[in-house]
Parts: C-alpha cells; sequence; structure tokens
C-alpha cells in the first residue's frame, strides 16, 4: 500500500527534527567561526574521523545506490557488491597516497590542484565541466530519483518529494561542511538501521515463503534457491557480463571508476581536505569498513525479490509498461512494512538521498565560490562575502535542479548500470591527468588537457565502435559481447580501462615532447615519508584487506 500511517509519519517526523536540531545546534555553536571560507567549506579542524567516514557513507549512498542497486542486486546478483566492495580497497589507497599529497600541499579544491599542478586554464576548464557535471547530472538525478522512490512508497506526488528534499537539503547546507558532517553521522544511523530493517524484512519473507522462519533460514534459501546471484566473478556466458566483465572488477576498469570517484572528486574528497592526515586517515578506514556493510543493505533485498518473485510473489507490482522493472524490487520490498518500521525505512531513504543532495550542493558551492567567483569576479572578496556567495550558489543550484531534473527523462534511463557506464566517459582521462600529476613530476599542461578531451573522445569512439566494425572477434578473449540487439561490443569497465590506457600513453608522449621543447613543469613536491602509516590505521587496513580477500573467496 503506497500511503504512510500516522505512526511512520511520527517516526519521520522524529528523524526530521533529531537531524534538524542537532544541525542547528552545531551550527550556533560554531558560529562565530563561519567568517572563515576554508571552515564554512571545509570544516577546517573540525570534523572528526567519524564524522568524515560517515559523511563519506552518506553522501555517496543514494537513491541510485538504495533502489538502482538493489534492481541490479535483483537481476544479477551479489556481483554488483564489487562497486562496494572494492570501493573498500580504494579508499584505503587513497587514504595511503592520495590524501597525504592533497594535504601536503594545502590543497582544499580539485581544480586549485589542477592549477597547482598544471596550469589555470586546465583548472578553469575542470571548474567548469564539474559545475555542469553536478547541476545538470548529478544534482538532478539524486534529487529526481530519490524524490520517485520516495513517492512510490509514500503515495506523496514527486514534485511535493522534490520539493521537500530539496528545501531539507538546502536547510542542513547553509550551515556549511561542519554542519553536514555531523549531521551525517545521524543521517547514516538512519540509513542502516532502515535498510537492515528492509533486509531482515526480506529475509524473513524468504523463510517462511519456505515453510520456515528466522533470517539465517532465509539467508540459505536465498544460497540454494539462487545460487546463480551468489557469484562475484561473473563468467563470458553471463548475460550480465556486459555490466560486470569477469576479472575487470578485480585487476580492470572498476579501478578506474572507483579511483576517480574517491580519490578525484570534489563531492568525495571534501570531507577530508579539512582535517589533519591521521584524522583523514581514519575517516577513510572508517568508510571503508562501512562499505563492507553496505551490500547486506543494498544487495540482499533485491536478491531476496527475486527468489519471491520466482516462488510467485509480487508478479504485478515488479511491472512497469507491460515489462518487468528489476528498480521496483526495493520499493516493493518497503511497501510490506508494517507502520512504524515503514516510517524508519522512509526515513532512511530519505537520509540517503538528503545526505547526498547536501554534499553535492556543498561541493557546487566550493567550487564556484573558490575557484570561479574569487579568482575571476571578485578578487578582492573578504571572508564573509566569500560565505554569503557560498551560501546563495547553493540555493540557485538547488532550484535550477529543481527545474531541470522533471525535463531529462531521469527515469525512463535505467538505474545503477546507467549511471556508472556514462560516468565512465569522463573518469578515464580525469584520473589519468591526476594520477600522472601526483607521481610523475615531468607532466606537462597540455599532456593534462589532452586527457580531458582526448579521454572523453575515445571513450565516445569506443563507444560506437561496434556501429562500423564488427567486434565478434574479440569475444574469445572475453573483450567483446553480443548485447540484447545481437551486436557485439565492449563492455564498458573494459573501454574505461583502455581509455585510461590510452590517455597513459598519450600524456607521456605529449610531455616528453613538451620537455625538448623546454615546457616548464610544474611536479609536487612528494616525500616518501609521508605514505608511512601509524599503527592502528595499518592494523584496520589489514583487516579490511583480509575481509575482502574472505569475501571473494567465498563468493568467488
Amino acid at each position: 500500500m503506497k500511503t504512510l500511517q500516522s505512526l511512520d509519519y511520527l517516526v519521520f517526523l522524529f528523524y526530521f527534527l533529531v537531524v534538524a536540531s542537532y544541525g542547528f545546534w552545531v551550527y550556533k555553536k560554531k558560529k562565530s567561526a563561519q567568517t572563515s571560507s576554508k571552515d564554512y567549506f571545509l570544516a577546517e579542524g573540525s570534523l572528526t574521523w567519524w564524522a568524515i567516514g560517515a559523511s563519506l557513507i552518506a553522501s555517496n549512498i543514494s537513491a541510485e545506490q538504495m533502489i538502482g542497486m538493489s534492481g541490479s542486486g535483483f537481476k544479477m546478483g551479489l556481483a554488483i557488491a564489487s562497486y562496494e566492495w572494492m570501493a573498500a580497497a580504494t579508499l584505503l589507497i587513497v587514504a595511503v597516497f592520495f590524501m597525504p599529497i592533497y594535504l601536503k600541499n594545502k590543497i582544499y579544491t580539485m581544480p586549485q590542484f589542477l592549477n597547482q599542478r598544471y596550469n589555470s586554464t586546465v583548472a578553469m576548464i575542470m571548474a567548469i565541466f564539474w559545475l555542469l557535471l553536478y547541476v545538470v547530472v548529478n544534482l538532478t538525478s539524486i534529487l529526481y530519483l530519490g524524490a520517485l522512490a520516495i513517492s512510490s512508497i509514500s503515495g506523496i506526488s514527486i514534485t511535493a518529494c522534490m520539493i521537500g528534499l530539496a528545501i531539507f537539503a538546502v536547510i542542513i547546507t547553509l550551515g556549511g561542511m561542519k554542519v553536514i558532517g555531523y549531521t551525517d553521522v545521524i543521517q547514516v544511523f538512519f540509513l542502516v538501521l532502515g535498510g537492515l530493517v528492509t533486509t531482515y524484512l526480506a529475509l524473513n519473507l524468504v523463510s517462511e515463503k519456505f515453510g520456515d522462519t528466522g533470517i539465517v533460514k532465509g539467508f540459505h534459501h536465498l544460497l540454494n534457491s539462487a545460487d546463480d546471484h551468489f557469484h562475484m566473478i561473473l563468467k563470458k556466458d553471463n548475460p550480465n557480463y556486459l555490466d560486470l566483465p569477469g576479472l575487470t572488477v578485480l585487476v580492470g576498469g572498476m579501478w578506474i571508476a572507483n579511483l576517480n570517484y574517491w580519490g578525484c572528486n570534489q563531492y568525495i574528497t571534501q570531507r577530508a581536505l579539512g582535517a589533519s592526515l591521521p584524522t583523514a586517515r581514519g575517516g577513510l578506514l572508517f568508510a571503508a569498513f562501512l562499505k563492507l556493510l553496505m551490500p547486506v543493505i543494498v544487495c540482499l533485498p533485491g536478491i531476496a525479490a527475486f527468489v519471491l518473485h520466482q516462488k510467485g510473489s509480487f508478479q504485478t507490482e515488479m511491472m512497469q509498461g507491460g515489462e518487468l522493472n528489476p528498480d521496483k524490487a526495493y520499493p516493493v520490498l518497503l511497501n510490506l512494512l508494517p507502520a512504524g518500521l515503514k516510517g524508519l525505512s522512509f526515513a532512511a531513504l530519505t537520509a540517503a538521498v538528503v545526505a547526498s543532495l547536501a554534499g553535492k550542493a556543498n561541493s557546487i558551492s566550493t567550487i564556484f565560490t573558490l575557484d570561479i567567483y574569487k579568482k575571476v569576479i571578485n578578487k578582492e572578496a573578504d571572508e564573509k562575502k566569500m560565505v554569503w556567495i557560498g551560501k546563495a550558489t547553493i540555493i540557485i543550484a538547488m532550484i535550477l535542479a529543481l527545474i531541470i531534473a522533471p525535463m531529462l527523462g531521469i527515469d525512463k534511463k535505467g538505474g545503477f548500470q546507467f549511471i556508472q557506464e556514462y560516468t565512465g566517459f569522463v573518469s578515464p582521462g580525469i584520473f589519468a591527468m591526476f594520477f600522472l600529476g601526483f607521481f610523475w613530476k615531468k607532466t606537462s599542461s597540455n599532456a593534462a588537457l589532452f586527457a580531458t578531451v582526448g579521454g572523453f573522445g575515445l571513450s565516445i569512439l569506443f563507444k560506437k565502435l561496434p556501429g562500423f566494425m564488427d567486434l565478434s572477434f574479440l569475444a574469445s578473449s572475453g573483450f567483446s559481447k553480443a548485447n540484447a540487439d545481437g551486436v557485439y561490443e565492449i563492455p564498458f569497465l573494459d573501454r574505461m580501462g583502455i581509455v585510461f590506457l590510452f590517455c597513459i600513453i598519450g600524456m607521456y608522449i605529449i610531455s616528453m615532447i613538451d620537455r625538448r621543447r623546454g615546457v616548464e613543469m610544474k611536479g609536487l613536491e612528494i616525500d616518501t615519508k609521508m605514505f608511512g602509516m601509524n599503527k592502528s590505521f595499518a592494523a584496520g587496513a589489514l583487516i579490511v584487506g583480509g575481509l575482502l580477500v574472505a569475501l571473494y573467496t567465498l563468493f568467488w
């Protein structure tokens, strides 16, 4: 039933009041520091490791994960969890190698890094690109998909849900990164608790379907009834191979997607850029542990819905336009929750969306204010003016998203896999530019421009390649597979890996040519000692690594 009961509204109101009250308390407590732009945008020196870790996850998990990844769990099973579990490994790499470079060189925004490492042209191009991407693609999709999911549970109109989410997010975002960081701790609590409630319900339903009781027996029935849904590494004959091409999730393009997202993305790295290195690393390690838990919340409900559907449940609820829609798996399960628990899961989904909106809006505000307004529009702007501009940018960006989102047909373009593939058009070039910028002092600004523009062009070329070239000869090696239309194409994660390699080779050649021409290089100062780890972080990293090995061994 797509309605909320009085008890559900009370639970949701409790969640709203807790988050809003705590956010207001944090804001009032630290209001005197709000005249500092770095404190407002980065919460410089104020966020603890647990606040950073919680904020990273709260900003990362949104409707596309809760709805889209559950849908992928329904369709292809636990293999989709590679995005979560490989992210845990990626967070450790970012903590050890990327974060020391950012903090030692006092990097506060990604365009600032590009300006410091390359030149102002590269930085400005990427600042504008990121602003357009964040406003037109990310902010709109989070807002619309979130509203769509919440509407499917509550029965409230999509427009009303969008406006409500936008207002809630703006309230939090206007308080600055400190308020976002600390309220995200509460958001993650509701997100995880509500998610676990949904998983508990799903496993119980499976157990009851087989005449048993309890979530342990429900999980065993999942393993027995959907064995094909519990393999992390898909074989070439698997119908979902184009989405997750075998070992590529361990040694190929999955690394490009994750390293770009977690290490070169203002939206994510901003949470740690205002902290000390030990605190930042502690936050990233905490986020890695939370990432190990996420598949329980976002994948298992989808697999449970698949088994229940195979046993005759949800035959009409899962249909859309006469076809089975896997993305309906999560909302269908939530609509079965009793009053009170449904309100808790409703709050969890809202928390996921609001936290992501707040984080994205803050990143938009930070890039515009520090990298465009301060450097181009008003170079004499004082700290108070910059904070004011940042707040105005948040409101304008959210209004634009509200206007644009309904026009994009986001609901017709698919779920999690679509988002990953089309983000992959830009990830290889951007990551190549950052990677060589970090670790090879001879990388030139012309090479960086090539990676930015050339990487995008190569991605489009490889996407369109099947239209004028038969790629069936690559099928035996696993580098191509026939799609639904019988056309052989390269899996998008493999495309990302190939484009990344082309970008690295191209950047090397261009950099060497520039060096012979006497072009000045602006390499960063890197001391190998800065990559050293303290004992507690090293121990935590070993535990995460050990758990990942165990999980992939168990569910290979």
